[in-house]
Parts: C-alpha cells; structure tokens; sequence
C-alpha cells in the first residue's frame, strides 16, 4: 500500500519517454524525468516521496521535502489567497494552509509553525498552524534519558515550550540554552526528568528537558570535536573553565558545563594539558 506524503519505496515498472512508472498495484505512479536518477532501470526498486501534483495526480519525486506526513516543522508562506495560504514545503508543489487551520492569518513571506497532515476528504497533503490538538501528554511515549527531537513552540517565563518528537511537550529552561533560539528552531534533545502525576490533581505528565546528549555519552562525542579544534588551531585553544558560557558556546557549540566534563576526561587521558590561558594538546 502507497502511503502519501511519505517515503516509499516502489519497483520501476515501465519507461516512457517523460520519465518512469513505478507500481502501486495498479496503473503505475510517474517519476518525472527530471527526477529519474541516472542508471535507473525496470525492475529496480527505487526510494520517492508521493504526493499530488497540480492536476490532483499522485506523483513521484527524488527531491527531498523539508517534512513529511506527521512532522511539526516551520516553513515560510509564498503566497496568500482568500481561501488560505500556501507555504514552501521543497517541492514543485507548494503545501496548503486552510484558513481554517490558521491562527490569525498568514502573510507572504511569513515563516508559521506547522503540522503536516493528510485531508480525510481529498487525500491530500495539507498543512495545519492549530497543533494543540496533535499534542498531549496525558500517555507517554517517552521516558528519562531517551534521545528525542525537539522543536521550539513558545516562550514562557522560565523557558521554551518544546515539542517533543511531534507528540509531547516539555519545558527546556533557561539556565539549559547556551545560544539564542527562536520559535520553529529544531534540534536533538533528551527527557531529562518526567514529573509524576498527583493523584488529587487532574493534570498531565510534566516533562523538563535538555538539547543534545545526557551525561558521558554527550562528553564522548563532544571529545573528538574539541581534538579537532586544537589540531585545527596549532593544538591550542584560549579556553579554560574561567570563560564565559556564551564564548564557549559560541565557539565550541557546548555548554560550559559540558566543556568542563570534556576537558577534565581528556585531561585523564593525557590527550590535553590546562596551561595559564587555555588548553593545549599533548603529543602522542
């Protein structure tokens, strides 16, 4: 079974001279030629993104859209009419917005916070800013410690409200964000605690949490990157555990705390040496 708006991988059928058929189980679905990848053949099976071209047929593309059916992500609108907006999702095609769908109207060239849905009616790809609704935290699907996706949805007056694997929310507090992020931001995160309900409150799982890595895991992936500065720098850097969290951040792309883990296990492998101003990398 096809799925729209998202991948699927299907054998090549048939070669026309406009492009490709691949199988559905019935007439074939068309790869335009301009997507058809070089030395595609029948009977090779072949990774595409289907959606509804501009006729309202199922295509085929290789190109890669900037999210699929399920995904919360920020996209910019090209173009408004009475009817609703259109956005960029990467594609020949850009994606509608029902004004339905909308919060208080969108403008040209405007960057909104949406969720990719399928149309029950049409079948078609369309998009929704109203995410209220995909978002609960009533059941988890997550636990401490998992490594998840977020997206930042809004400011409050301890932090952001993140949106967790497209399904959840959790708070990402101030004293965690080292660099400035805006709504639609998206990067890797983990549940860093999950606060249990209260019997005498009818009230949703609660959940804090932190972007990048927890604990060692993060500090043995952030060690390569601090070798690699040093090598790229003539083996010295002019950071120590005395500088600032937004310098450190903004060159090593880390917290401080993260920085100091970093370089105190370095430091116990004998790869680097603290000097007055900074760290220095030891000869092996």
């Amino acid at each position: 079974m096809i799925k729209i708006g998202e991948y699927n991988t299907l054998k090549v059928i048939r070669a026309v001279d406009f492009g490709l058929y691949l199988d559905d189980g019935a007439d074939g679905i068309l790869l335009p030629k301009r997507f058809v990848p070089p030395g595609a053949e029948i009977g090779q099976e072949l990774t595409v993104f289907l959606y509804h071209d501009s006729e309202d047929r199922i295509i085929a593309t290789t190109q890669k859209p900037k999210a699929v059916v399920g995904d919360i992500v920020k996209l910019r609108a090209v173009s408004v009419t009475p009817q609703g907006a259109f956005l960029d999702l990467g594609l020949m095609k850009d994606i509608f917005v029902p004004r339905s769908k909308q919060l208080t109207g969108m403008r040209p060239n405007g960057d909104y916070l949406v969720r990719i849905y399928l149309d029950e009616q049409t079948g078609r790809m369309a998009a929704s800013e109203k995410l209220e609704s995909y978002l609960n935290n009533e059941e988890l699907k997550v636990k401490e410690l998992d490594l998840v996706d977020l997206v930042v949805y809004r400011r409050t007056d301890i932090g952001y409200v993140c949106i967790i694997n497209a399904r959840h929310t959790g708070v990402l507090h101030f004293n965690e964000i080292y660099r400035n992020i805006q709504v639609g931001d998206k990067f890797p995160g983990f549940i860093k605690k999950i606060y249990p309900r209260r019997d005498d409150r009818d009230e949703d799982f609660r959940i804090d949490v932190s972007a990048g890595k927890p604990g060692y895991k993060r500090v043995e992936d952030e060690s390569d990157k601090i070798i690699r500065l040093l090598k790229e720098n003539n083996g010295y850097l002019p950071y120590d555990d005395k500088s600032k969290p937004e310098e450190i951040y903004e060159f090593f792309g880390m917290s401080k705390k993260t920085f100091k883990m970093t370089t105190g296990n370095l430091y116990k492998q004998r790869k680097i040496s603290f000097e007055k101003t900074g760290i220095k990398l030891r000869e092996q």
